[in-house]
């Protein structure tokens, strides 16, 4: 098989039979083989219904209905998982990103051997709530994962090879890092398309601003800790602890030969550490490595969870 087409979704019953329609359409102008994985995220209008009607259609259809809503990573994980195709493209479901440029796509993953082709939606058209966090978050996710050629980590429409969504794993609300996930597992050719952005036709927007915006930037610091320290915690934390020791030691020591000093000329004594202020410093600093570890700690533990990839399907196509 040519192409998988992957599209989660939440509650888009409006657009899924124009958006298939557009898909079937490019497909067979450039007589590609393909299937088309709805992934079905707790949606409580009737998007369910309209795809098991896409179904009996066609044959290309395939899906996948959660009980309830997981968010956007669980879908596409499950998605990848059920994907044949040699080339796997992910688009919204909301018709804002085009299948026009599905076969530009599949070029430059075949031809060109890119291991990953991310869309650039330099056009937006979208509210400036949202495109202003999103130029933000951007330029802080190219700085941190060193992939400098990318504007639009978060772009929904991206190409992969077989290969890199078979060996990535995708939990959480990691989606808007794939490019990272994939560069840390060694597919290092990442290219970028300027591709078309369409204004919504239908409903709103699902997620929400600046709840997106601080959600992204904590899952960006948590993979380039895990990617950077995760195997190795030692590392960092041994590191870490070593310096506060040798500064705390050190620290003692000026203190005592200070009081001995002045005891000894009997001058009058008062120091930073007579300050509660000094005190009060010292346990935030305590309280805040405290605080760190246990965000680590906790997010080891819930990578190696067994159950953490494992979500209510109720029905299949």
């Amino acid at each position: 098989m040519d192409i998988s087409v992957v599209v989660p979704l939440y509650n888009e019953e409006e657009s899924l039979p124009e958006l298939y329609a557009w898909i079937e359409r490019v497909m067979k102008a450039n007589g590609f083989s393909y299937e088309v994985i709805f992934v079905n995220d707790g949606s409580t209008d009737r998007s369910w219904q309209i795809i098991e009607e896409l179904s009996r259609k066609s044959d290309a259809v395939h899906g996948i209905k959660f009980r309830r809503n997981y968010g956007k990573s669980p879908a596409l994980f499950c998605g990848f998982e059920k994907a044949q195709g040699d080339v796997v493209i992910t688009m919204d479901a909301d018709l804002q990103d085009s299948p026009d440029e599905i076969p530009e796509l599949y070029r430059m993953i075949t031809e060109d051997g890119y291991d990953l082709v991310s869309g650039w939606k330099m056009k937006r058209y979208d509210p400036i709530s949202k495109t202003i966090p999103t130029k933000l978050f951007n330029a802080t996710a190219r700085k941190v994962s060193g992939i400098k050629n990318l504007h639009d980590f978060n772009c929904g429409l991206k190409a992969y090879k077989k290969d890199v969504i078979k060996n990535i794993e995708v939990y959480g609300e990691m989606h808007r890092y794939i490019p990272y996930l994939a560069k840390n597992a060694g597919f290092n050719k990442i290219g970028e398309k300027v591709v078309q952005h369409q204004a919504r036709k239908f409903g709103k927007t699902k997620f929400g601003g600046l709840n997106r915006f601080f959600n992204g930037y904590l899952d960006l610091i948590s993979l380039w800790f895990l990617s950077a320290f995760g195997v190795k915690p030692m590392h960092f934390f041994g590191l870490l602890g070593s310096l506060m020791f040798i500064f705390g030691f050190i620290s003692v020591v000026i203190v005592g030969v200070m009081k001995l000093y002045h005891m000894h000329y009997g001058m009058p004594y008062r120091l930073v550490t007579d300050s509660p202020y000094f005190y009060l410093s010292l346990t935030a600093m305590i309280i805040g490595t405290q605080l760190f570890l246990a965000g680590f700690l906790g997010e080891l533990i819930s990578r190696n969870a067994p159950e953490r990839n494992k979500y209510q399907i109720e029905k299949t196509i």
